[in-house]
């Protein structure tokens, strides 16, 4: 048993040196999203997504238990970087109104940048199994959270005003993060930098006491 698990460690690590083997969790996930955004998710069977990437069924269940998990990642992974982010810009020693304002336009910036993803997954959601879904939603709880604790210590600063509750505040201002894939355009006059400006300054101008 040691040996094969050795042996079995052994293949792993040459997998992981290999830079083809490695790119190809990168190929499916591209390739998913294509046809995702082209076809839809329930019309995009799985051999449509390895001939896209170029790789065997093999290879997608090696890294992926199932279609449903590909769409998860697709969203997963722009959480994961907005929530890295968060934490990151929690951490600092700036003031309270600061972070909360950098927190606020860098949702924006990411969420532009990752836009199709986003809109992918907001289409597809309610075709991912119960407990993908439920696992989704903790996800985004805990950043939502997250970004309310920064609201809520401004208001226990008082450098925020607290007549109106965090929570409330939380889901206003994701209402229209959310809804930026309705009208954004990469092409349009407004680059994503400006837009995460304005709607900064939209928040912290409403939270000031």
């Amino acid at each position: 048993m040691a040996l094969e698990n050795a042996a079995d460690r052994g293949t792993a690590d040459r997998r992981a040196a290999d830079p083809e083997v490695a790119q190809v969790p990168r190929r499916l996930l591209e390739a998913a999203t294509r046809l995702f955004a082209q076809e839809g998710f329930d019309r995009t069977p799985v051999r449509r997504i390895v001939e896209e990437a170029g790789v065997t069924k093999g290879a997608l269940y090696h890294y992926f238990d199932s279609k449903d998990d590909l769409l998860h990642e697709i969203y997963a992974r722009v959480l994961r970087l907005q929530t890295e982010n968060l934490e990151r810009i929690a951490a600092t020693d700036a003031p309270v109104e600061q972070r909360l304002r950098a927190a606020a336009a860098d949702v924006v910036v990411t969420s532009i940048a990752n836009l199709d993803d986003s809109k992918i997954f907001f289409r597809s959601m309610h075709q991912l199994g119960e407990e993908k879904q439920k696992e989704v939603r903790a996800e985004r709880r805990r950043y939502h959270e997250r970004f309310r604790a920064l609201i809520e210590e401004g208001q226990r600063g008082g450098v925020l005003r607290d007549g109106v509750r965090a929570d409330l505040v939380v889901d206003f201002y994701f209402g229209s993060v959310h809804h930026l894939g309705t009208w954004y355009r990469e092409d349009g006059p407004l680059a994503a930098e400006t837009v995460a400006e304005h709607f900064a300054d939209l928040l912290m101008t409403s939270l000031r006491p």
